[in-house]
């Protein structure tokens, strides 16, 4: 989004990652997957991690917004079950 990287970068491995950013492993690996569920990343065996040629930059920033709304919301104090009840609530209207 902040145009850091491109379609067809590769991400470091997710051990040099873990390593370098001191977390767990399975913590990487587990951000990763989230990332390549997102569709902006794909995941290949001997090629690593590389940053998708059609990333949708809608979806993206649909995912920023519901970062910042779960940010704000936890800061509010609510919970995940509270979260969802606000998101149905909204998509009534």
């Amino acid at each position: 989004m902040r145009g850091e990287i491109a379609a067809g970068d590769r991400l470091p491995s997710a051990r040099a990652l873990a390593e370098s950013i001191d977390v767990n492993l399975h913590t990487v690996l587990r951000a990763y997957a989230v990332l390549r569920d997102e569709g902006l990343i794909d995941l290949r065996r001997g090629r690593g991690a590389v940053i998708r040629a059609d990333t949708n930059s809608a979806h993206a920033g649909l995912t920023e917004a519901a970062r910042a709304f779960v940010t704000e919301a936890r800061r509010l104090g609510l919970g995940t079950d509270e979260m969802i009840d606000v998101i149905k609530e909204t998509s009534r209207k």
